[in-house]
């Protein structure tokens, strides 16, 4: 027979149990790194430079873990990486299970969702294009039904495609990869790519075509994706390690360093119009 003290404590152990729970949904970012003393970050699968996996070691390199190295160090937590992708980062924030999201555009609806912190740099819109295609010198050149452009699904590319070329036919791919095939097998014309993603991926598959960086040359402003809090505590955090990390000179070497290390780009193969 079951007691009314064994009933009590179980309903006490009950209500304990939920008012931690609530205590939990009601805490801040900053609290909740503070709590865990863990920094989660999201990292993607075939992103060089921006994520890149170690087949061999598995572990992740990149712009965006060392990043989050220097900025859990400043935080004074560790880091977890959690495997997302760009199209499903957004969600990721808002569902908590990620804290950060490393190389993230700034878009009107993307700012409905989550917050952003500073800019952490600037980048460059570029045409890569399949062989014989081209030279093209202005966005205007694509923009027609003719032409068939591609870009990963939910990416700034896939943004800034469907703002700048409305009247071309434009294929949306699971990723970054697979549209690259299909420049690289003929079935489209060119892939929007950042000049970090585009030379990288010409660095390492220099048959695939030309990259072209059209007029008016185009920059997207890349950030730190955070969750949507009242509290920015946490983004007041971030922005004060970017811009210790910015004077230092820190941004501009990750950058570098990571081209050259990973994608074989040296930093005086970059397109003059192209600025950070």
């Amino acid at each position: 027979m079951v007691s009314k003290f064994s009933i009590l404590k179980s309903v006490a152990l009950a209500a304990s149990l939920a008012l931690g729970t609530a205590a939990m949904a009601q805490e801040t970012p900053m609290q909740r790194v503070e709590r865990t003393k863990t920094l989660r970050v999201g990292v993607i699968s075939g992103a060089t430079p921006y994520f890149h996996k170690d087949l061999v070691t598995q572990k992740w390199q990149g712009f965006g873990p060392d990043f989050a190295a220097s900025l859990a160090q400043k935080l004074g937590t560790k880091i977890e990486l959690v495997e997302t992708t760009w199209g499903n980062s957004v969600m990721d924030l808002q569902a908590n299970k990620i804290d950060v999201m490393f190389g993230m555009g700034p878009t009107p609806a993307r700012r409905e969702m989550v917050d952003f912190s500073d800019m952490l740099f600037n980048n460059t819109l570029t045409a890569v294009c399949k062989k014989g295609f081209g030279p093209v010198k202005t966005w205007e050149q694509l923009n027609d039904p003719k032409v068939k452009i591609v870009v990963d699904v939910g990416s700034n590319q896939d943004q800034y495609a469907t703002r700048m070329l409305p009247k071309a036919t434009i294929s949306r791919l699971d990723s970054s990869g697979a549209a690259s095939m299909a420049v690289q097998t003929g079935r489209a014309d060119c892939q929007i790519l950042m000049v970090l993603l585009a030379q990288p991926l010409l660095a390492k598959r220099p048959d695939i075509g030309s990259m072209f960086v059209p007029e008016p040359v185009t920059t997207s402003p890349t950030h730190i994706g955070l969750q949507k809090s009242a509290n920015k505590d946490f983004e007041k955090a971030v922005n004060a390690w970017l811009t210790e990390a910015r004077g230092k000179g820190e941004v501009q070497s990750v950058i570098v360093k990571n081209m050259e290390k990973l994608a074989g780009v040296k930093p005086d193969s970059f397109p003059k119009q192209v600025k950070f």
